[in-house]
């Protein structure tokens, strides 16, 4: 059966650096901006467009975030909206259940843990560390102020929730959401790594 881990992750926590270890421990693919590209490549939308859509949604948009705007519906190519945010992210979407269905992998953010709470062979997971440890890990790769850097990342981690919450109708940071919840503060990314293989082997030996 092919294993699929969805991760979560709050800027910051380092949750992609602990998914590409992940899969590379378990020798299986990672998806993260690539998704972007397969889905252009099956719908015919320039990359770019995915990529502006990418975790984001329109200020405008938030008015109508009563439930799930997801309904994997896809918008035929003559109609005006054939590369609305919604469009784009039902590509996205498509394209992450093709691959759960194809093989065993690690798939970064995106709603994916939303977009496979159907199936069996999916684990879930959420990374999150306090700000300070946030800030830290932010800080190697932006050269910003102390205070520019807390405002990226608290904008970021808003951005993120506001698109999960539009496509999904739920709070991302919320544990129900999640099968496994770890703050990589206290773990660090090795420790994390083994409690996320040890949950798989109860999981779904």
């Amino acid at each position: 059966m092919n294993t699929v881990i969805t991760i979560a992750r709050e800027y910051g926590s380092g949750g992609r650096t602990i998914g590409e270890m992940l899969a590379n421990d378990l020798n299986i693919h990672y998806y993260d901006k690539e998704l972007m590209k397969l889905a252009s490549d099956e719908s015919g939308i320039n990359e770019a467009l995915f990529a502006k859509a990418d975790e984001k949604v329109k200020a405008t948009s938030l008015f109508r975030i009563a439930k799930s705007a997801y309904s994997g519906e896809l918008i035929p190519p003559e109609s005006d909206d054939f590369v609305s945010n919604d469009n784009l992210f039902n590509y996205q979407a498509k394209i992450i259940r093709q691959l759960a269905e194809e093989e065993s992998c690690v798939i970064i953010g995106r709603c994916s843990d939303y977009i496979l709470k159907d199936f069996d062979n999916v684990l879930s997971v959420f990374i999150h560390a306090p700000l300070d440890f946030c800030l830290e890990q932010a800080a190697k790769k932006h050269s910003m102020s102390p205070k520019e850097l807390e405002k990226f990342v608290e904008r970021t981690n808003k951005r993120r929730a506001e698109y999960y919450k539009y496509y999904t109708g739920r709070s991302w940071t919320d544990a129900k959401n999640y099968d496994l919840c770890l703050d990589s503060s206290k773990l660090g990314f090795e420790r994390s790594v083994e409690e996320i293989k040890a949950y798989m082997n109860v999981r779904f030996r």
